[in-house]
């Protein structure tokens, strides 16, 4: 086969992307296959801007941060034990998953 995989991953917390992308590193580097990552993206920071009361004290805000971490994985020379081991793979359920072939 020998096409090259690649793997990204999201998620709000980073300890499970982190555990996440050394399960996928641990489970391809048991098939043979070569895997270059994880390599972390730039984090996607969201700031929100709340008024603390409804009607009055306008300068009175709290401000909310939601991080976003990002990991890239590639997978060089894989073979059809690669992928079903990836397909078999259980990972948790807050981290997003994207594979492209």
């Amino acid at each position: 086969m020998s096409q090259r995989i690649r793997i990204k991953l999201k998620s709000y917390d980073h300890n499970l992307v982190d555990n996440s992308a050394e399960k996928i590193v641990k489970t391809v580097k048991a098939t043979g296959a070569i895997v270059n990552g994880p390599i972390p993206l730039p984090t996607h920071t969201k700031i929100y801007t709340v008024n603390r009361s409804t009607f009055v004290n306008k300068k009175s805000r709290e401000q909310f941060q939601l991080n976003s971490y990002k990991r890239l994985l590639d997978i060089y020379s894989s073979n059809s034990k690669t992928i079903d081991s990836l397909m078999k793979l259980e990972l948790p359920s807050g981290v997003e998953v994207e594979i492209k072939v």
